[in-house]
């Protein structure tokens, strides 16, 4: 797969520049079409605030989104990029339809670039889970980017969560484009179980290495036992370890039937990253 459109989610939030500066980028480098969008969510206004007061807020609204636009589209004319400004500022639009609009903005996407919730953020457009819903629901690759932190995907030295799951599989795939141009690639099982039957073969990695081989990609096989230790907290302290600033990994549910439920590696990835994490399900 090509990176042909990539969709960056913008907001308020003073690291919302880290973000479009890794959306730009990637941009540049695979020759893609950029799209901006920018959500207004009037969720943030009380109800019992009077007309006049309510019609300012929804004019300051407008007036941030016209600035984000107009930085967005004279940066992406300065670096000659293909890109388009999309703002949602409907009436009514409240914190829960936020995750909607990017959802369906995302279908149109090859990668969608988002920021991790920042529990310190006084930002009250942007709903605290907007992550976990979209990677559930966009179809398409996410690609989150730290609260805290400054991320170059310049050169990629990349970790693959593996456990020879349909989502893994699904990320791997995903992730081509990244893996192709990385320095260094990391395929990590933790606590796999032998045989072929489990998916794993009689080497764990061994095999995504080799598939990974066929794409011109050089990876490393890596497995750990550690029952004791939460998988979550091992994958970031080995992505520490490697020198690692790009985590690849399936995002899991914790219940098929709860479908907006994430997984407890899932979440814990999406709660503590500290490198970029490319997530598909």
């Amino acid at each position: 797969m090509e990176l042909k459109d990539i969709l960056v989610h913008v907001d308020r939030t003073e690291r919302c520049r880290a973000r479009l500066d890794i959306a730009f980028a990637l941009a540049q480098r695979h020759e893609a079409h950029l799209v901006g969008l920018y959500v207004e969510s009037h969720s943030d206004v009380p109800d019992f605030i009077p007309g006049g007061s309510l019609a300012r807020a929804s004019e300051k609204a407008r007036n941030l989104g016209v600035k984000l636009a107009r930085d967005f589209n004279d940066r992406a004319k300065q670096k000659g990029i293909s890109a388009e400004w999309r703002q949602v500022d409907q009436a009514g639009l409240g914190l829960n339809d936020v995750p909607d609009q990017v959802i369906i903005n995302s279908h149109h996407a090859d990668l969608v670039i988002l920021g991790q919730h920042d529990p310190d953020s006084e930002d009250a457009a942007t709903p605290d889970d907007l992550p976990d819903l979209v990677v559930l629901g966009a179809g398409r690759p996410v690609l989150v980017i730290p609260y805290a932190g400054r991320f170059d995907l310049a050169e990629i030295r990349a970790l693959v969560a593996w456990n020879a799951g349909r989502e893994a599989t699904r990320a791997v795939n995903d992730a081509l484009p990244f893996l192709k141009r990385a320095d260094k690639v990391i395929v990590l099982a933790v606590n796999p179980r032998g045989g072929r039957d489990s998916g794993h073969g009689d080497i764990p990695c061994a095999d995504i290495c080799t598939h990974l081989a066929r794409h011109g990609v050089r990876a490393e096989a890596q497995h750990l036992a550690a029952e004791d230790v939460q998988v979550g907290d091992l994958l970031l302290s080995r992505a520490a370890d490697e020198g690692v600033n790009l985590m690849v990994a399936g995002a899991f549910q914790r219940s098929r039937v709860r479908e907006r439920v994430l997984g407890g590696v899932t979440r814990h990835l999406l709660k503590h990253m500290t490198v970029p994490v490319l997530m598909s399900r």
